[in-house]
């Protein structure tokens, strides 16, 4: 299996160029792709502003990095399995390569390169979208306690939140702990629901 993950750029296999990019004022660019397996996106990147579903926020310069070897595919099936994806973002800086985009994008992502904080745009982006109530549930692919506070105010307007971690020593626990439940990309899986009930370092069950 080709991999679009790590800052080394490497491409797909007979993966195509998404559409051109466009440049906003703040001259942050936005890789959109037109549209995924469940019909034709707004121009927020998300399938049906009215439909319940999961969107899938990624930190890119936090989550794909070479010694997580992650691969795009499995953070988009660790959503997936939460339900229908609605948007599939991933926020890149400007330092990556063009490789990197052209795999994401021939993986189903809708990329954003952003000039100034990635951090910032992804919570912005995701907290907007959760007072919008465009989904049901919010996953975040990251292991930067910062979105501590997306998750939980997405908690707040009732949508159930997902951590990803790129890896069992990629792992936030502040927030595995905030979200409703919580995927590490090495295979497990565990629902905040459960963890309030029993000793918070059991073991967790396997991821689906």
């Amino acid at each position: 299996m080709d991999r679009g993950d790590g800052l080394d750029g490497e491409t797909i296999a007979d993966g195509e160029i998404g559409p051109d990019s466009v440049t906003d004022a703040n001259g942050e660019t936005d890789v959109n792709v037109a549209e995924d397996a469940n019909g034709v996106t707004d121009a927020d990147g998300v399938t049906d502003a009215d439909a319940g579903g999961v969107a899938l926020f990624v930190d890119g310069p936090n989550v794909l990095r070479e010694e997580f070897d992650v691969d795009l595919d499995d953070v988009r099936r660790a959503a997936e399995a939460e339900g229908p994806l609605v948007t599939t973002r991933l926020y890149l800086d400007e330092h990556a390569t063009p490789g990197l985009i052209q795999a994401a994008e021939a993986r189903g992502f809708e990329v954003v390169v952003t000039s100034g904080d990635v951090d910032v745009k992804l919570a912005v982006d995701a907290a907007r979208l959760a007072a919008e109530d465009r989904m049901d549930t919010l996953a975040i692919a990251s292991r930067d306690t910062d979105f501590k506070p997306v998750v939980e105010t997405a908690n707040g307007y009732g949508i159930r939140t997902l951590a990803i971690a790129p890896g069992e020593f990629g792992r936030s626990d502040a927030l595995r702990n905030a979200a409703n439940g919580s995927v590490t990309l090495d295979g497990d899986e565990e629902s905040a629901a459960e963890s309030d009930d029993g000793d918070a370092d059991a073991e967790s069950a396997s991821t689906r």
